[in-house]
């Protein structure tokens, strides 16, 4: 195939690659391009596969797009831009690197430098700002060794496409011997690049891992998965001296035991005790990272909370952790009972509340979570109910996604044998927490649903509306009726890809306190079939 010459002479200059060297062969009708590299083995490793030799042809329109005949196995500026972004990773020469060494980590890379004068730096830097090499624990702006008056100024060569570009800059500085432009080798080692990018560069290609942790204090957690276990010690010591302020790299070693939401874990670099403290909404909590729950990833959901409540209003949390919910909230002149049933965490629970100074607003408890309900919170909401000065509004916090629904039944006929309640009542509102298959409402709900025994209909995508309309007006016992106490459902975050975390705001319903909704001899509700989107 021919190729037209000037033009593709000019897309080669632009397209062309660093270490690649231009021969070209004329001849009276049609000239060759050779394509010379040191380091061809490394295209052909990537499976670039590029042709060493281009014919092209003298006699060319000068109008001609060369784009659409510059095929080889992958466009040439999509060739181009993989290859330079290597430029300025580490060697690819590490991938598969299980103990660390910092010295297989050092590459020399070619730059254009622009010399200056001192006393014109700052001009020059004005001109030149845009083309700045910024690497971790790299000057860009240096002296030179041969001379204390003059300055170096080492530009990205990804950002300088043509040298001329800069001349064309710096040109009045160039013209009156104040600055030079030229190309210049800089070492670069494992200093200069961040943690994701070393551990980008050696861990299995396209495959997401140490990428994703959370700091608790000056504690580093990962949760590696199973195929870079073998990478575990080098990425914790890349962790480690990479993310300041840490001093201890962590990896859980099994899933989070659903009694009392903690979880084993190993040491993977560093040295420390495991008690931190943090800061979250406005508080200050300490915990035992090893002992007791904490996930800095629920902290925009706990202010979502903490935001429905204002002063006046009562919470009771029902699975209260060290106090999330519970401190942020109290500091509100808000009434809170908080409970859990992990020790540490109750301890925790007491230790933050002194700290945070809400003792007086903020009691802890260390009950199951049932007992909890059937005690502290029917005796309080009781009192609530009777007592005709209180205006504020009652919230029940149940944050235990892999048990909370559990524990709902609990509220099934709290009050069945209480006689004088008033008639006008204030009804609480329920955030619970549950772990789902999918994110949608009806998902979630029907969790909620089968936890109070409330029927639903068989096939919700065959039933008309007059099916829906009865179920509402012959029973309150459905799930339609439940629906319609349903203020929120909403999608906290995403677990793992079928494990939604989701949680579910309702009202209580005045028959479910009673007991009328759900009798004794009912048998087990019918799983709700879910509406495909």
């Amino acid at each position: 195939m021919l190729w037209f010459g000037n033009q593709l002479r000019a897309q080669l200059k632009t397209c062309c690659f660093s270490e690649w060297k231009k021969t070209v062969n004329k001849h009276s009708v049609k000239s060759k391009i050779t394509l010379e590299s040191q380091n061809y083995r490394f295209y052909q490793t990537n499976k670039f596969h590029t042709q060493r030799q281009v014919y092209f042809s003298h006699f060319a329109d000068s109008s001609t797009n060369l784009r659409k005949y510059l095929k080889y196995s992958l466009p040439l500026s999509r060739l181009r831009s993989q290859m330079d972004v290597q430029l300025l990773l580490p060697p690819l020469s590490v991938r598969g690197m299980q103990e660390l060494n910092r010295e297989a980590f050092q590459k020399t890379i070619t730059v254009p430098q622009v010399i200056v004068e001192s006393r014109v730096i700052s001009q020059a830097l004005k001109k030149v700002k845009r083309y700045l090499l910024k690497l971790e624990k790299l000057k860009p702006v240096e002296t030179t060794e041969d001379n204390p008056e003059m300055k170096r100024i080492l530009l990205n060569p990804l950002l300088v496409k043509d040298i001329n570009d800069i001349k064309v800059c710096l040109q009045e500085m160039l013209e009156s011997g104040e600055a030079t432009v030229e190309m210049r080798d800089v070492v670069l080692n494992y200093d200069n690049w961040k943690a994701e990018d070393i551990l980008r560069a050696v861990l299995p290609e396209n495959q997401e891992a140490g990428q994703s942790y959370s700091i608790i204090g000056h504690i580093l957690h990962l949760n590696l998965r199973e195929h870079v276990l073998p990478y575990k010690t080098l990425i914790g010591q890349v962790l480690l001296e990479k993310i300041q302020n840490i001093s201890l790299v962590v990896n859980k070693t099994n899933n989070i035991d659903s009694t009392y939401r903690n979880f084993q874990m190993e040491v993977l670099a560093g040295s420390g005790d495991t008690e931190v403290t943090v800061k979250e909404n406005g508080s200050s909590f300490t915990l035992d990272f090893a002992k007791v729950y904490w996930n800095p990833r629920l902290s925009t959901e706990h202010e979502r909370i903490v935001k429905k409540l204002n002063f006046g209003d009562v919470l009771y949390d029902v699975m209260a952790g060290i106090g999330p919910f519970a401190i942020p909230v109290g500091r509100k002149q808000c009434s809170v009972f908080a409970n859990d049933l992990n020790p540490h965490s109750y301890k925790y629970l007491e230790k933050n509340s002194a700290g945070n100074k809400v003792t007086e607003r903020v009691k802890c408890f260390n009950l199951d979570g049932n007992e909890f309900i059937k005690t502290v919170v029917k005796e309080d909401l009781l009192k609530k109910w009777k007592d005709p000065h209180f205006c504020g509004n009652i919230h029940i916090t149940m944050n235990l996604p892999a048990l909370a629904v559990e524990f709902l039944p609990s509220f099934n006929g709290l009050f069945e044998d209480v006689e004088d309640i008033p008639s006008e009542i204030k009804i609480p509102l329920v955030h619970v927490y549950m772990f789902t298959p999918d994110t949608k409402d009806n998902t979630a709900i029907a969790k909620v649903a089968e936890q109070f025994g409330l029927s639903a209909l068989d096939d919700r995508e065959q039933a008309t509306e007059d099916d829906r309309e009865e179920s509402i007006k012959g029973s309150e016992n459905s799930f339609v009726s439940l629906q319609q106490n349903v203020e929120e459902v909403f999608h906290v975050r995403q677990v793992a890809p079928n494990k939604a975390m989701m949680r579910v705001s309702f009202r209580l319903s005045k028959e479910i306190l009673m007991g009328s909704a759900v009798t004794k001899n009912e048998p087990p509700c019918k799983k709700l079939k879910v509406e495909e989107s």
